[in-house]
């Protein structure tokens, strides 16, 4: 990690700065509030992206602010669907819609910025970092949008400023600090098809006196399911167009011939099964017909269904004139819940599982066989519940310094989240295998063999009879019932001063400079019993690690040139953040940026920023775990490289892979398309305690447009590259098998194995500080206040990003993947090319109303099939090799919102998003991510969703 030398000042001045609190209370004595010096402090603010303070909100750095009622003309009652309306935010991490997604977030809400992921994107209240889990997210659920006053978004690097994390940008979450009375709001709506309801209430009252303001707000929130199964988007695993070939292991099973290895299945008229002891009741299993697999969508949420409660009070207590003590307590508690499809169990995944020669279910006596069935009765539910409790307590104040005005604030921030997982429609494979081990005949009655496991509650398991055919004490023997839990805390000490140095003919020369100690520990507790591999859950191994950092910074502003011909003004700002790492050493970031008006009406700008993002806990310290992924084998002979590129079939004849090799999928079938499959042996994945940081290198150019000839118009333009070097990744099974055969990379080789048959057999995907992500692109706004007219006022608004460039190379040597304009392959992301936002709000007297339109370009998708929804059949894939893909229009969602204040001091507001139901095109990339979803975005409506909400002012 590159050293650099501190400038010196930044300590010194923090070990002032006990000495000058003193000494700005000595000058406090007998001051009046209400002179004009202390107006002028009151006036002055600082900008999300710096810590100086100063009364010009146009900064070097592109700032996109959301005030409350932009905030409340969405609809939306999560900050995390309200941030996702932004044109320059990504998918998150994490979504309701990711029903595969494991771990201690999966429930939470996340951001992302610039399609960079959510844990390169930095979330602050008042400036201030909130609490992250162990794996580096920040759960914006536990903020109640009832105190919100408005979000900031800086879309540029700030680590100078703010430390790790802040590559994408900065989400700052300003809260209501000044409120007299009190107000309460309801909230209710749905989805067209009567899911999905939504209810929120919350209340709000506080205080305000000549030395105090006192705020408290309380909220609950009640989210309901979205099914799978209620839509035909969502219905099936590849969209309505390919039913069957989402299908996966059927509900009646299926038994395997020992001698033949043919497998058969069960006959099942009137979904009623015969002897399963009498291979004549048996057909040959045939992976086309519908009747001997099953639609695992059928059981799935397509959206988790969550319950919110927060709490939240904040104090501001007036010391002296110029200090003011302050504190903020939050208390929140989420809880979620999702369900996946009954496990897909199969001996030959579990080998320590067969049916018993001795069983007297087994059509085929005296053998041991193996099996396939997908427990269908017994779905997979986790409930997660997540507690987090933050305060924080602080001062702050002015202080005369020679002729000019200084600022500080001290603040101790201390938060922690406790998770609790409860996890059933698992088996317990030792209880299993005894369920379908040897049987005997007792007073009539077919039971276990073993005298002692009867005495334990084992009941034999007729495994083959499909639904209906398992009593209710079978699964109680066979079902396991797990536990997990997780614990994140951050303590953090933060001290800050600025303010004017000396007078330069442009203006003042103004100094920021702070100190920050933080603390984060944090661990991951899985079940015990699913951690020893007895369980048909993923097993993983515990997370337990704790860093501390300390860091300091110094900013400079320096005022050149103003009021001159070509330059009305000009200015320069230069910061500097030094941090070391308990764990890693060192790194200093600069960011060096400009302001540059040349008339009156022009604002140019630019900036140059260096930024890192930490390795998380979970990235250092966390245990190994399991995921089925989906892929496409290269070496499949039908659907993968092999079958059209004579290097690469040569490549996997010389890895042993045999002739006609086909890859099979968890259905035991198979891969019927490009789209690959999801592998029926878990692949590995695991942390790394040599991490070390991504470094980036942020670059903006802008200008701002402000024609005094049109009063209320704006035009913004800002161009922005983002370089990310040793970015922190799993690399993925694709990934790997594609640089072996495609690229012809042999130090990947070594990360997988294949048996006899050709099929992998293990793959491991631990992290590595391996690639490099570049992406560039522009943003686009036009603001325009329209002059008051009888008709009432108008404000008319587009936001719009172009993406030019968003590139990914995975190793050294490595391909480049251009994937702007793509579905992100490795994710359910879309990079869409253009992005744009555009509203008319009307106001008239007590009416208004706001008409919204969000626009999402196009993709290029992977084909279903060469042929089949394949507008580009000659596209050659130049990373995955792989021919042909399928370039889908865009679409437009248009949300309209009504309000009308009631002659009571009430406002009740009624709206509709998605007003002509749109629909979004279908993305084979999105399910062939191993997401668990259905291919359709995250970002894309369902359907329509009606609210209705109320405001009471007292």
């Amino acid at each position: 990690m590159k050293q650099k030398t501190l400038l010196a000042t930044a300590v010194a001045a923090a070990l002032m700065l006990p000495a000058w609190t003193a000494f700005a209370q000595d000058a406090t004595q007998g001051g009046d509030a209400t002179s004009p010096e202390s107006a002028k402090k009151l006036e002055t603010i600082t900008v999300t992206g710096s810590r100086i303070r100063s009364v010009d909100v146009e900064t070097a750095q592109p700032v996109f602010t959301m005030d409350r009622a932009q905030i409340q003309a969405t609809g939306l009652t999560d900050v995390s669907d309200i941030l996702q309306r932004m044109v320059s935010a990504g998918t998150p991490d994490i979504t309701p819609q990711d029903t595969l997604s494991s771990g201690s977030d999966v429930g939470g809400r996340y951001t992302s910025i610039r399609y960079l992921g959510s844990q390169r994107t930095l979330v602050l209240v008042n400036g201030r970092r909130w609490s992250t889990s162990i794996n580096g997210l920040t759960d914006l659920s536990t903020i109640p949008t009832s105190m919100i006053e408005r979000i900031e978004v800086l879309k540029d690097g700030a680590s100078s400023i703010y430390g790790s994390d802040a590559i994408g940008g900065v989400v700052n979450i300003i809260t209501r600090d000044h409120y007299n009375g009190a107000e309460a709001n309801v909230y209710y709506g749905q989805n067209q098809k009567g899911d999905g309801q939504q209810q929120q209430y919350d209340i709000t009252f506080g205080t305000s006196t000549d030395k105090s303001n006192t705020i408290f707000s309380a909220s609950y929130q009640n989210t309901d399911a979205i099914w799978d199964r209620k839509r035909q988007e969502t219905t099936y695993a590849y969209g309505p167009r390919h039913p069957t070939d989402g299908y996966g292991q059927g509900a009646w099973g299926r038994v395997v011939d020992p001698a033949t290895g043919e497998s058969y299945v069960i006959n099942h008229a009137n979904g009623q099964a015969g002897d399963t002891s009498n291979l004549a009741n048996y057909h040959l299993y045939d992976p086309s017909n519908v009747d001997d697999l099953y639609n695992t969508q059928a059981d799935m949420t397509f959206r988790a269904p969550t319950r919110l409660k927060n709490l939240f009070a904040q104090e501001r207590y007036n010391l002296t004139d110029n200090v003011t003590l302050r504190a903020t307590g939050s208390y929140s508690e989420r809880s979620s819940s999702s369900q996946l499809a009954g496990y897909p169990f199969r001996s030959d995944g579990n080998q320590q599982v067969l049916i018993s020669g001795d069983n007297a279910y087994n059509p085929f006596p005296g053998q041991d066989v193996e099996f396939f069935r997908r427990t269908v009765e017994l779905p997979r539910v986790t409930e997660s519940t997540s507690k987090l409790s933050h305060f924080d307590v602080g001062a702050e104040g002015y202080f005369a310094l020679g002729a000019h005005d200084w600022n500080w604030d001290v603040t101790y921030n201390y938060s922690k989240a406790d998770i609790h997982q409860t996890t059933t429609g698992n088996l317990n494979l030792l209880n299993a295998a005894k369920a379908l081990g040897p049987t005997a005949v007792v007073d009539g009655q077919v039971v276990c063999a073993d005298a002692d496991d009867r005495a334990a509650g084992c009941v034999p398991w007729n495994i083959l009879a499909g639904p209906g055919g398992t009593p209710q004490s079978v699964w109680n023997y066979v079902a396991a019932v797990e536990q997990a839990s997780a614990k994140d805390t951050t303590q953090d000490f933060s001290a800050n001063v600025g303010g004017g140095l000396f007078d330069l003919p442009a203006g003042t020369v103004n100094l920021a400079l702070g100190v920050e100690h933080r603390r984060e520990s944090g661990s991951f507790t899985p079940d015990q019993f699913a951690s020893s591999g007895y369980s048909t859950d993923l097993a993983s191994a515990p997370t337990r690690g704790a860093y501390q950092l300390n860091e300091a910074y110094a900013e400079l502003d320096v005022p050149v040139l103003r009021d001159l011909p070509g330059a009305q003004e000009l200015g320069v700002n230069v910061s500097s953040r030094y941090s070391h790492y308990s764990n890693f050493g060192s790194t200093t970031n600069n960011k060096y940026s400009f302001r540059w008006r040349p008339i009156e009406d022009l604002l140019v700008r630019g900036t140059y920023a260096e930024g890192f993002r930490a390795p998380t806990l979970n990235d250092l310290y966390g245990g190994t775990g399991q995921s089925f992924e989906s892929f496409l084998d290269p070496c499949d002979s039908v659907y993968g490289a092999a079958a059209s590129n004579a290097g690469v079939a040569s490549a996997c004849r010389a890895a042993g892979v045999p002739a006609g090799y086909r890859q099979i999928t968890q259905s035991g079938a198979p891969i019927s398309s490009a789209q690959g499959g999801q592998t029926p042996t878990p692949f590995l994945s695991g942390s790394n305690p040599d991490l070390k940081p991504e470094t980036s290198v942020t670059r903006t150019l802008g200008l701002v447009y402000s024609p005094h000839y049109v009063q209320g118009l704006d035009f913004t333009l800002d161009y922005y590259r983002i370089n990310i070097k040793n970015t922190i990744q799993s690399v993925l099974a694709s990934d790997i098998l594609n640089y072996c055969y495609v690229q012809n990379a042999p130090a990947f080789c070594g990360r997988f194995t294949r048996g006899a048959d050709g099929a992998i057999t293990s793959l491991n995907e631990s992290l590595a500080n391996l690639g490099r992500l570049n992406t560039e692109g522009y943003d686009f706004s036009v603001h325009y206040r329209l002059p008051q007219t009888s008709f009432g006022q108008f404000v008319a608004t587009l936001d719009s990003t172009y993406l030019t460039k968003y590139e990914v190379q995975n190793g050294p040597g490595q391909p480049v993947q251009g994937q702007a304009g793509m579905i992100e392959p490795a994710t359910t992301q879309g990079l869409f090319r253009v992005r744009a936002n555009a509203s008319l709000d009307w106001s008239y007297g007590n009416f208004g109303a706001t008409w919204t339109l969000r626009y999402f370009s196009g993709l290029r998708d992977s084909c279903w099939d060469v042929g089949v929804e394949c507008n580009e059949p000659n596209y050659t894939n130049p990373w995955i090799g792989t021919v042909g893909a399928s370039s889908k229009g865009g679409v437009t969602f248009n949300d309209a919102q009504f309000r009308y204040k009631l002659p009571w001091n009430g406002t009740v507001s009624v709206g509709v998003n998605n007003l002509f139901n749109k629909k979004g095109p279908y993305y084979y990339n999105v399910t062939a991510s191993g997401s668990g979803s259905p291919p359709y975005l995250p970002l894309f409506d369902i359907d329509r969703y009606f609210y209705v909400s109320y405001n009471q002012k007292f």
